[in-house]
């Protein structure tokens, strides 16, 4: 068997997608197999004090990215504003080079539960691609209290071609490919901070 045979191209990985059954209403879940015992547990751990009165009848669920946030050691929150037509009019923000960071953001889910939730960021210099992440976030119930997720530190680049101007792309998607929000922006990397 030759090593290329062990990687599945994108069209094998389609292929070999398992088929889910049909999507149900929180409400429908809830009331389906209510005589397993361990799986209505597992259902009242998943869904905790959901109130089903206000998620309604709604088949598909809705996350909405209510901010972001990015932390400095030593310094003060960088609170993004959220554009309201998904992309940020010129420069977003700016970074100091060689800078530890980490990014914050809180979300509210309604209408039935998101599953498998996941950020992907893609970051592009001069048109070449110089950073790509993705975080499963996971799999989460309605409630009215916004969740809030931090990721991992990390830091910025340093050096002469470290510094300038870069373009990105951040997205929320969830299981079935959902895009819940997609941003578009620039941001620069500087040797010193902006003053304030």
């Amino acid at each position: 068997m030759s090593e290329a045979s062990c990687y599945a191209t994108e069209e094998e990985d389609d292929e070999g997608k398992i088929e889910l059954g049909p999507q149900r209403t929180l409400k429908e879940q809830v009331e389906k197999d209510k005589e397993d015992e361990s799986l209505r547990r597992w259902k009242e751990q998943l869904l905790g004090s959901v109130d089903f009165n206000s998620v309604g009848e709604t088949l598909e669920p809705d996350v909405e990215i209510l901010s972001l946030s990015i932390l400095t050691p030593g310094r003060p929150d960088l609170v993004l504003p959220m554009p309201e037509s998904g992309n940020p009019k010129g420069l977003w923000f700016t970074l100091k080079e060689g800078s530890r960071y980490s990014l914050k953001f809180s979300f509210q889910v309604s209408n039935n539960i998101v599953s498998g939730l996941k950020y992907t960021n893609t970051v592009w210099k001069t048109a070449m691609k110089v950073d790509s992440t993705k975080e499963m976030l996971g799999t989460f119930s309605p409630r009215p209290e916004p969740y809030r997720h931090q990721m991992p530190e990390e830091g910025t680049p340093s050096g002469i071609f470290a510094r300038g101007a870069y373009s990105a792309r951040t997205k929320f998607l969830d299981d079935d490919d959902k895009c819940y929000l997609e941003i578009n922006y620039t941001f620069d990397i500087r040797k010193e901070w902006p003053s304030t």
